[in-house]
């Protein structure tokens, strides 16, 4: 009996549950092939049709369609602009309603008649109900292929319009006197042009002849050569709209047009490109239809000229009065136009201007502990060539490096900026700390040291050479920044191929960044002390400091929280070595009470970062930001900055550029990096400032991603002449590209100009 009443009061409150639940009856939604009818046909012989018939009320996503085919290979698909939409499952979406036609490219296998076309597909409701991905197969008829590529075509009337265009010659004859209008071939009465913009774009230009027309959905785009380019977007201009007796409603061109075929790729200077495009239109005075034409057309990439040639064409052809010049295209005007003098002259001082930014103040203690180990041996002779052969070893880096990226497309510091290279080199650091406190000593095997006299044999103090290659180590690794004058010399060298004068202005801007560091070396022999206990404080000191130059390495590659945990056990130890924690003599010295204080502040900092890192905050320089309000440091930092779509390749920013232009919208991309300390500086002090956040409030804010540097995000980089982040490009809301470029970091307020600059007031 129990056991019933158990049973029955389970069931009473299941169905208490569900009483609540609001009750859809299934006949309110139509069944997906009701709602979204499929069907398909050829359109020729080289190209199908798959159409969906959308009911009211329903609509289907555009990056939701997939085909496969059995008997040939396809294209690839011509889909039509849809209507952007706010989607609560996939975001902002492009979708369409009442119908849609897809134009498929097919390459048939030799000797087959029909095909199987395989259309996948997704659409919801607007009630609410979204359906799973409908996967439909239709055997597809062929119509015979048409003459070789070889012949030329003889015009031919299409299926349905066959009697009309009979009846339409019988007319004109029975017309006594009058003369049959000329009918030209296809390749004189479509003439067609194609040529590379850049180095991942190629312009199909259409000229018409006076009473043609041809058909947007029968453009085709195929790559034969090279096998691992693929054809990925296809931008043509809006038709008019025409009730064909073919094809039905349907849009053609009566007027000359363009048409951008997007790569997968970027090709290399030099590269080969066999593109096959096809067409197909008609004379509509006569009433006939040529039949389909395929082309092939051979082209050569120019590759980064090209790239840069593209860039320029898009941009407007002058910034106008009220657009100004960005640092980056002002510093590329005196590359261009000054004489070589005054362009040395020129980076010498930007060098100067670069000395205590982030590019260069990691370098100072590297610089300062190799002094401070050379010991009493030191002077300020010594001193000045360890501080020369560092910055030779770092100048000289930078000219060969900036010269290579410039001729290859990327910075040789982006290919370092990985995992195992930033392990390695924080590696190194921790080693130089260990020497510094006098663990051990590192030196050159003894082959390469008896090379050099006795006053340069240790690595730790006195070795030129290895001096020279910390030099070299420290420009690549510690210092991987794109400011305005490092990227206007790459744009430049890459526009005109002057690598002498690029060379030579890169060389001359490290000297210049390299000044503080010289000025260290001459006076380290008058500034540090000379030996005893003094002696051995500067070293520990320093080795703290490479300590710290170590987990800066590796903090855009590890956790956050363990970069705080390091972070505080380096505070903590150093406090601990500065007596933090041990009473104070009662006749102590002031300068026993100054470095006790240091070490308590330095403790206190320690545990707040720990205890912040421990309640979940995530921010390093607010740890304890977390108890505000129960919010954690990181969730606020996150909140207060800009809301950013990535966008991952060419073809992705090309269509958010192209839904940004239908809505009038103005948009800017940021080109960003783990490993980029400017970036990560301007979105710390830069995007989280409120009026620039009130500023961009309608602009698309869009983030390319480059920390992997994949083909991908290469092409990315290439196609606004980038050599590395950080670099901010703009769009009005024309959809026209702003000449003003923001290359490197920016405080808010100079920021703001900017924007202003780039979009208008």
């Amino acid at each position: 009996m129990n056991k019933w009443i158990r049973t029955l009061g389970a069931l009473s409150l299941i169905w208490g549950a569900f009483a609540h639940i609001p009750v859809v009856h299934a006949e309110e939604f139509l069944d997906p092939e009701v709602a979204f009818k499929f069907s398909a046909r050829a359109l020729d012989a080289n190209t199908l049709e798959a159409r969906w018939q959308i009911a009211d009320g329903y609509y289907m996503y555009r990056d939701k369609f997939k085909f496969e085919v059995a008997g040939g290979t396809l294209g690839t698909p011509s889909l039509p602009a849809g209507k952007l939409k706010e989607d609560e499952n996939f975001g902002k979406v492009e979708t369409y309603r009442k119908d849609v036609r897809i134009a498929l490219p097919i390459q048939r296998t030799p000797g087959t008649t029909a095909v199987t076309l395989k259309a996948t597909a997704q659409g919801c409701a607007d009630a609410g109900l979204c359906y799973t991905p409908q996967t439909t197969s239709v055997s597809i008829k062929l119509p015979p292929l048409a003459s070789s590529a070889g012949s030329v075509p003889l015009p031919a009337a299409p299926p349905a319009a066959s009697a009309l265009a009979t009846s339409a010659l019988a007319g004109l004859r029975s017309l006594g006197g009058m003369e049959m209008p000329k009918i030209l071939p296809p390749d004189e009465a479509f003439l067609v042009a194609a040529a590379m913009t850049d180095a991942q774009q190629v312009k199909f230009e259409y000229t018409l002849t006076p009473d043609t027309y041809l058909y947007r959905d029968k453009l085709a785009y195929v790559v034969k050569s090279p096998a691992d380019v693929k054809v990925t977007r296809v931008d043509t201009p809006a038709g008019d709209v025409k009730d064909d007796p073919s094809f039905g409603r349907t849009e053609v061109y009566h007027k000359n047009f363009a048409a951008t075929v997007s790569l997968s790729r970027a090709l290399a200077a030099d590269e080969k490109l066999v593109l096959d495009a096809s067409w197909q239109g008609c004379n509509e005075a006569v009433g006939i239809c040529y039949p389909p034409i395929n082309r092939d057309f051979d082209l050569v990439s120019t590759g980064a000229a090209a790239a840069t040639a593209a860039v320029v064409a898009d941009s407007p052809a002058a910034p106008s009065a009220a657009v100004g010049e960005s640092d980056t295209s002002r510093i590329e005007r005196v590359l261009k136009g000054g004489s070589f003098w005054a362009v040395v002259a020129t980076f010498f001082g930007l060098g100067l201007l670069l000395a205590l930014t982030p590019c260069v103040f990691p370098m100072i203690p590297i610089l300062s502990g190799i002094i401070a180990g050379q010991g009493k041996a030191l002077t300020k002779t010594t001193g000045f060539l360890l501080a020369l052969a560092y910055v030779l070893g770092m100048a000289i880096t930078y000219a060969l490096a900036g010269v290579a990226a410039a001729l290859s497309g990327t910075l040789l510091s982006n290919a370092l900026q990985n995992p195992w290279a930033l392990g390695i080199g924080a590696a190194i650091f921790v080693a130089l700390a260990f020497s510094m406190f006098g663990f051990f000593e590192l030196q050159l095997p003894s082959f390469i040291q008896s090379k050099f006299s006795d006053a340069s044999n240790k690595m730790k103090g006195g070795n030129f050479a290895g001096v020279f290659v910390m030099g070299v180590l420290s420009a690549v690794i510690v210092g991987p920044c794109v400011a305005p004058p490092l990227a206007a010399a790459l744009a430049f060298i890459a526009q005109t191929g002057n690598t002498t004068l690029g060379g030579v202005a890169l060389f001359v801007l490290a000297l210049g960044m390299g000044v503080p560091l010289l000025l260290v070396g001459l006076s380290a022999g008058a500034l540090l002390p000379r030996a005893g206990g003094w002696m051995n404080a500067v070293k520990y000191f320093f080795g703290v400091m490479m300590l710290a130059i170590a987990i800066y390495l590796i903090s855009p590659i590890i956790p956050a929280w363990i970069n705080m945990l390091l972070w505080a056990i380096l505070l903590i130890a150093s406090a601990v070595y500065l007596h933090a924690l041990d009473p104070l003599p009662a006749h102590a010295h002031g300068w026993a009470r100054l470095w006790k204080g240091i070490g308590v502040v330095l403790l206190i900092g320690g545990l707040a970062i720990i205890l912040g890192m421990l309640a979940g905050s995530r921010d390093l320089l607010q740890p304890l930001d977390v108890f505000k309000g129960g919010t954690g440091g990181a969730m606020a930092a996150e909140q207060k900055g800009l809301a950013f779509e990535k966008v991952r390749d060419v073809a992705e920013l090309d269509s958010r550029l192209a839904a940004a232009k239908a809505d009038g919208k103005p948009v800017m991309i940021d080109f960003y990096a783990d490993w980029c300390v400017s970036c990560k500086e301007m979105e710390r002090f830069t995007f989280s400032d409120p009026k620039v956040q009130a500023r961009l409030q309608n602009v698309l804010l869009l983030k390319a991603d480059v920390t992997a540097n994949t083909e991908a995000d290469k092409a990315l980089l290439k196609r606004f002449s980038l050599f590395g982040p950080p670099g901010l490009i703009f769009w009005n809301a024309a959809g026209e590209q702003s000449g003003y470029k923001v290359i490197g970091f920016e405080k808010p307020d100079k920021f703001l100009a900017s924007i202003d600059s780039a979009l208008g007031k």
